[in-house]
């Protein structure tokens, strides 16, 4: 299976956990805009590519499908879901799998204030979330939410600009800096996530492994414990009916005064599936039996044990300059 990783950055563990699964039956190929992307050390063919929103991009993605008979095509970045999506048809028209959702979904979870809009609208907990100040301060005045809140940007990525707010002058100043903020209720409740495998032959969750957040940093939970809860797989499978998904995904959630609230979805390998790789929940074995046997995979949620912990920490690649130069491809 020749499977292409876009935007593949800093993903090492990754790569390996896919060579550690299929061995010779997988060709990573992967992409960066950077020479010096250190995911670039660990797959069999790497090449440089423009920035996502570069008009060149994407012929360019697709001549490398092209050259290299991709199988499937997937990206780590949040930004590039959508591109993907959008041009489904024509990685298909190439015999390529995408690993993305589909279009609908794509924007849905990209922008998370349409996001908690369409949760709401189709019955599915979610965190109370507002658009702007003026209706924060309609829903504040009327008692439905109190201070403390905390904000985010509506479509931003890694937790980049997120932060508790305390006060109404504060919140008021701050998103009058930047209207790009939505204003979320505070949730006290557990913090917790799902790594989610949805079939792309029954389109329907196969595998779904959750775990509780012990440390976060800034772009994901760091350290992480392993536990079930048919209650939470049951209101996963019900909350993934409303959406196309094809592939993994990562699902954040909270547990607050015995109920789960979904947060936001990541249609993505997410940051910390390290951890359900490493409690068996093989996610590049599925995908090969969806893309290369073309066969459906057999569920197996919940399908590992519980109180497995990650510890994830740092490592480096050391390269001479003139050997990193000589293994990027450039089209």
């Amino acid at each position: 299976m020749n499977i292409l990783f876009c935007s593949v950055g800093r993903r090492c563990e990754l790569l390996k956990d896919f060579r550690k699964s299929l061995g010779d039956k997988v060709r990573l190929i992967v992409t960066d805009n950077s020479p010096y992307a250190p995911a670039l050390e660990f797959a069999d063919v790497s090449y440089q590519v423009p920035l996502i929103h570069d008009k060149a991009y994407i012929p360019m993605i697709l001549d490398i499908c092209k050259k290299e008979g991709i199988d499937a095509v997937t990206t780590l970045i949040d930004p590039e879901i959508a591109i993907l999506a959008q041009h489904r048809e024509a990685f298909e028209a190439l015999g390529v799998t995408v690993l993305a959702p589909y279009q609908k979904t794509a924007a849905l979870c990209f922008d998370k204030y349409e996001m908690s809009k369409y949760l709401t609208q189709k019955g599915i907990n979610t965190v109370k979330t507002y658009g702007s100040f003026a209706d924060f301060k309609i829903a504040y005045d009327n008692k439905e939410i109190t201070l403390p809140v905390f904000v985010k940007p509506r479509t931003g990525s890694g937790s980049v600009g997120a932060r508790k707010v305390d006060t109404l002058e504060l919140l008021e100043e701050l998103t009058a800096q930047d209207e790009t903020l939505i204003i979320q209720e505070l949730m006290t409740g557990e913090d917790m996530d799902a790594d989610i495998y949805v079939d792309t032959m029954s389109h329907t969750p196969v595998a779904i492994f959750s775990k509780k957040k012990i440390s976060t940093t800034i772009g994901g939970a760091n350290k992480t414990i392993s536990f079930k809860d048919e209650k939470l797989f049951a209101f996963v499978q019900n909350a993934l009916t409303a959406f196309e998904f094809n592939g993994p995904l990562d699902m954040d959630l909270f547990y607050q005064n015995g109920t789960y609230y979904l947060s936001e979805i990541n249609p993505r390998f997410g940051g910390a599936y390290l951890h359900a790789y490493g409690a068996g929940v093989d996610f590049p074995a599925f995908i090969y039996k969806n893309v290369k046997e073309q066969k459906a995979n057999e569920p197996c949620i919940g399908a590992y044990e519980e109180e497995v912990v990650m510890m994830m920490y740092d490592s480096v690649v050391i390269k001479k300059l003139d050997d990193i130069k000589c293994n990027v491809v450039s089209l």
